[in-house]
């Protein structure tokens, strides 16, 4: 293929990253399922190991299956390299502690996954290492933050459940002056919709679980970045172990290739329940960036090009009616997670904030009214009318 900046993301989503042929001309990427590699002889051990020589030695090291995923996603994403993790968790936090160390400052926005709030938090704070949380979206207090000793901002682009986005070019500006990393947590956005290192940012990460994959069978995550930061980030999954398996890696590669496509569909249907929803009288409001009301809506304008399958709204009912608007919904899954072929329904006062008292979850914005709905790639038309059909029930 030619350059892939003049390539589209669907062709990119099939072919990126890949070799022309693979072994016994098979037409799709094999699974190499060893823990180990050999060595013809000395000689090539030795090659190996003074860099004359390409080639993996160990499983957690590296694995050829593992490597497509990584070559894809640094295609997606326009970046030099991307090393893949057993986990987005195991991504995120590993290019933190890549990053870092003792006497080191972190800011982070304060909307960020609560998992990865508490790490920088909790975690890091044991090792000496401060953060800063600013809020939502707010450059200005994320510049007046920044002291000597940061060395990483980390945010997300949308935010969950509220869909906020920074200006990142702003933010890619300033820390670029200040000589600070920027990392970007881009699962929601997905490389369809928004390419971070394009405006500056420096490193991008996504849970491969949620759209990547996209049916929520595997478990994975990815850093993409300049090749030194990747370089870092991938000698430290070398220690920790968390290389992504390779049955897992299969999946995450298949999915990817339609990844384009299902994404596509995500923004159409998302896009049309989040306009209907604020048109029924019994939602009260709702966040989706493709929406004129969406505080960040011109930012989303100017940096994505989709925005994105998952639309958050407050139903207007207290915990309990809520509840039975959730349950007489009939064609999303109530569980956790998004970016499946499947849509799904949450509560998260009381999904992901059940062990919180009411007055803790409305402290941090989660109220008992709220609902996330993550669309998959349905008819739109039945999406909506099974949505308003159990709104109506309901009332």
């Amino acid at each position: 293929m030619s350059d892939d900046n003049d390539i589209s993301q669907k062709t990119l989503a099939v072919h990126g990253g890949e070799p022309r042929t693979y072994p016994y001309d098979a037409l799709v990427a094999p699974i190499t399922q060893t823990a180990t590699y050999s060595f013809a002889d000395t000689a090539e051990l030795i090659a190996y190991f003074e860099g004359r020589k390409e080639r993996e030695e160990y499983g957690r090291y590296g694995n050829p299956s593992v490597r497509l995923v990584e070559e894809k996603l640094a295609a997606l994403e326009r970046t030099e390299d991307a090393v893949a993790f057993a986990s987005g968790m195991a991504a995120i936090t590993s290019t933190i502690l890549a990053l870092v160390k003792s006497g080191s400052h972190v800011i982070l926005f304060a909307d960020c996954y609560r998992r990865t709030r508490q790490f920088v938090t909790t975690f890091l704070d044991r090792f000496g290492v401060s953060n800063t949380l600013v809020p939502p979206a707010n450059v200005e207090a994320l510049k007046a933050a920044i002291r000597p000793e940061t060395r990483l901002v980390i945010a997300e682009a949308p935010t969950n459940p509220y869909q906020t986005i920074p200006d990142l070019e702003q933010v890619a500006e300033i820390c670029r002056g200040k000589r600070v990393k920027t990392l970007i947590d881009s699962t929601f956005a997905t490389p369809v919709n928004f390419r971070p290192a394009s405006y500056g940012i420096d490193i991008v990460v996504h849970s491969a679980t949620k759209y990547l994959a996209g049916h929520n069978d595997v478990l994975g995550g990815v850093v993409a970045g300049k090749a030194g930061i990747v370089s870092l980030v991938r000698d430290l999954r070398s220690v920790f172990g968390a290389c992504l398996d390779p049955h897992a890696a299969y999946l995450v590669h298949r999915g990817i290739k339609t990844l384009a496509l299902r994404v596509e569909q995500q923004n159409v249907s998302a896009q049309a329940l989040a306009e209907r929803l604020e048109q029924h009288p019994r939602v009260r409001k709702v966040w989706y960036p493709g929406l004129t009301s969406h505080p960040n809506h011109e930012t989303a304008k100017r940096l994505m090009t989709g925005f994105g399958g998952v639309v958050t709204f407050e139903v207007d009912a207290d915990l309990h009616g809520t509840s039975r608007f959730v349950d007489a919904c009939r064609i999303p899954r109530i569980a956790p997670s998004l970016g499946g072929v499947e849509s799904l329904i949450e509560q998260p006062a009381l999904m992901s904030y059940f062990e919180l008292s009411t007055e803790e979850r409305e402290a941090i914005g989660i109220r008992n009214n709220l609902v996330r709905y993550a669309v998959g790639i349905e008819d739109t038309a039945e999406l909506v009318a099974d949505l308003v059909s159990a709104l109506d029930s309901t009332a």
